[in-house]
């Protein structure tokens, strides 16, 4: 009969120890956005509660845009008479300095046209020495009037054509008071028309060129800067000389103090209108056409915060954790504002009380774990 009785004890022993993980069971969802702890939950989860603070933080709008230059920054290089590009040692991102080789181009018009000068100016002499002798002898009547129109006109003629050849001369770059019949040469030096850096290479060794195409395309530095992209409701905060930080997407943490110095009055179908801003220090790793973000300190502004811990994103929606009695926690929407110290202020909040409702403010997305898992 003992024995019997010490088996009861054991089995009902055994039946009271497989309620005792209850401690450890799921929580209790009440609805989609409410969440049930248990004692033992509560203690595991280190949650931390607390009310909203009133302070002052400063508004930052964080904005994006790209590196822009103006159009009288910007240089298409070409050559006015075309020919075969010889050689080049530019790569994009190269520095140049005005005047200083960039290209050599050759062709056999080049040839010509420094002969044609040359032989024009060489016949000169005689034409003016003619159209003198000419003129003197029909104001002595001894020579007819048709003979000197003639002369007359074969020297301007040809004064003309040395005008002409001149100026194709200086357009290709060749000074034509240095030009003599020892100098001819079938290779003509492009030279760098500004300061700056080279944007694109359009042209190969060896290839054939026509006056219209665009060799080299170059950028002048001194006026680079960033066109931002600003919604229309934010742009009544912004001013001329205004400062802000840009960054990249590549490294963040190194930031380029900029300032505004236009502020644009058209708005885009996104609604957005472009500001303008200058760099303070020009840094030559930032290239037109390069992609950075900004934020803007808009001023110091007085609002609710919370920390940055006690906000949860889900869904592209922000969210907080309200902490009711009996351990239980709802999730409410939320909209914020700017960041600071490691403290977030909430712009918007509806149906809560940020004075007296306390939030969890540690381990939010402990409960929003809990919540989403469970649900689904």
């Amino acid at each position: 009969m003992k024995r019997v009785l010490f088996i009861a004890v054991l089995a009902l022993a055994a039946c009271g120890s497989d309620k005792q993980p209850a401690a450890t069971q799921e929580p209790e969802v009440i609805s989609d956005t409410t969440v049930v702890l248990t004692e033992a939950q509560q203690k595991n989860a280190n949650i931390a509660t607390g009310l909203a603070s009133l302070q002052d933080i400063k508004s930052v709008i964080k904005v994006s845009g790209k590196i822009d230059v103006p159009p009288q920054n910007m240089v298409s290089v070409s050559f006015p008479l075309g020919g075969y590009l010889k050689s080049t040692r530019l790569l994009p991102g190269m520095h140049i300095r005005k005047g200083e080789v960039i290209a050599i181009m050759e062709d056999q018009q080049y040839i010509q046209l420094q002969q044609d000068y040359l032989t024009a100016k060489a016949k000169q002499d005689y034409l003016e020495s003619e159209y003198l002798r000419q003129k003197e002898l029909n104001q002595n009547k001894a020579s007819s009037d048709k003979t000197f129109q003639l002369a007359a006109a074969e020297y301007k003629s040809n004064k003309i054509l040395i005008s002409g050849l001149q100026q194709k001369l200086q357009l290709i770059g060749i000074n034509p008071d240095r030009l003599h019949e020892g100098s001819i040469s079938r290779t003509i030096n492009v030279h760098a028309p500004i300061d700056g850096f080279v944007s694109a290479v359009n042209v190969n060794i060896g290839k054939y060129v026509t006056p219209s195409d665009v060799l080299f395309e170059l950028v002048n530095p001194t006026d680079v800067h960033l066109a931002l992209a600003i919604f229309e409701k934010d742009i009544d905060a912004l001013y001329i000389g205004q400062k802000l930080v840009a960054y990249t997407n590549n490294n963040p943490d190194k930031k380029y103090p900029c300032e505004i110095i236009l502020i644009g009055k058209d708005v885009s179908a996104e609604r957005t209108l472009q500001v303008h801003c200058h760099f303070e220090k020009y840094d030559h790793t930032l290239v037109p056409g390069m992609y950075m973000n900004a934020e803007i300190a808009l001023g110091n502004a007085n609002a609710f915060v919370l920390p940055e811990d006690a906000v949860v994103r889900y869904g592209n929606k922000q969210y907080i954790f309200l902490a009711n009695a009996g351990n239980q926690y709802e999730m409410k929407e939320v909209q914020t504002g700017a960041a600071e110290n490691g403290v977030i202020a909430i712009s918007k909040a509806e149906g809560v009380d940020l004075k007296t409702q306390k939030v969890v403010t540690r381990n939010a997305y402990t409960l929003l774990m809990k919540l989403k898992n469970t649900t689904e």
